[in-house]
């Protein structure tokens, strides 16, 4: 095995690096702490920005107190993202299940006429039944043991991670009086002139799809703050930015969980939550590395 290049530093070597780069440490017991409970590389991923690494030195007047503080917000930010976006997924599971019984028939999401793709629908199905056959939920069984092993659209859908939920919903067959219509409908946001306009499939799946990347991103501790995030996101032309950014960041994902909100005073919990949480970090947060724009509250207000 090949030797890696870099040196495997321990607590007292990664606080003499925040040194060497010129950061002021003003607790040791502080630094130290956090280094062992946090982690030198996490922590890292708070210090890019303020790096240069031509001079190999801390931006003048960083502090490893703002690093933590710039931690901690992200770790609020992100439970504040997973909640509202935990909502959403949960309205989408009761609305798809609603879309997919519009013939009265229990069993839909079983049935590929109601998608367009069939290969990429027996692939979603199967990632499906496989969280079906996983499934340790009372509902579940009881449809095992009375019904034949026969699961009707309401209870398949409680088993559905996001992403097969985004997956399923981008692959249903659109048209007049179809299941996507009928979803769509519950989904509409204003032109620039004012009027309700219903998404297409294509802008509503990737409205969707850019949640439950968000979603993931949170579940799994990911670091939100500074960060470029890959995902297709088709934004409507009222809240295009005049000065559009080359990566979606935080800001264009929460667009999406605007557009997909269960309802308005949800939302503006969550935006009334979202403004306390920027208040109380303002020393430390820059708004460009969430991506705002100046005007974000003109676009985020419903």
């Amino acid at each position: 095995m090949s030797n890696y290049p870099k040196q495997v530093l321990d607590t007292a070597q990664q606080l003499q690096t925040y040194i060497d780069g010129g950061m002021t440490i003003t607790s040791m017991d502080e630094a130290r702490s956090a280094l062992e409970n946090i982690g030198y590389y996490r922590l890292r991923g708070y210090c890019h920005h303020l790096y240069d690494n031509n001079t190999k030195k801390y931006r003048s007047g960083t502090s490893f107190s703002d690093i933590l503080s710039l931690y901690h917000f992200d770790t609020e930010f992100s439970h504040l993202l997973f909640s509202m976006s935990a909502s959403i997924e949960v309205s989408l599971r009761v609305r798809l299940a609603e879309a997919l019984l519009i013939n009265g028939d229990p069993l839909a999401i079983f049935d590929p006429a109601y998608f367009s793709d069939k290969g990429y629908y027996w692939k979603n199905n199967g990632v499906l039944c496989g969280e079906i056959g996983r499934s340790n939920d009372v509902f579940i069984k009881h449809n095992f043991d009375n019904h034949d092993g026969l699961i009707p659209v309401w209870a398949a859908v409680e088993v559905m991670s996001f992403g097969n939920l985004s997956m399923t919903i981008k692959n249903l067959r659109s048209g007049v009086g179809s299941p996507a219509a009928l979803l769509l409908s519950h989904y509409k946001y204003k032109s620039t002139k004012g009027n309700d306009v219903t998404p297409s499939l294509q802008m509503f799946s990737s409205w969707t799809q850019a949640v439950s990347v968000l979603r993931n991103m949170c579940a799994h501790n990911s670091r939100i703050y500074n960060r470029a995030i890959n995902t297709y996101l088709k934004i409507p032309a009222i809240d295009v930015p005049q000065n559009p950014t080359k990566y979606n960041g935080a800001y264009q994902l929460i667009l999406a969980m605007k557009y997909l909100r269960p309802s308005d005073a949800m939302w503006n919990q969550f935006l009334g939550d979202l403004n306390v949480l920027f208040q109380k970090y303002s020393g430390v947060i820059e708004m460009k590395r969430i991506n705002f724009p100046t005007d974000w509250s003109n676009h985020l207000t419903v």
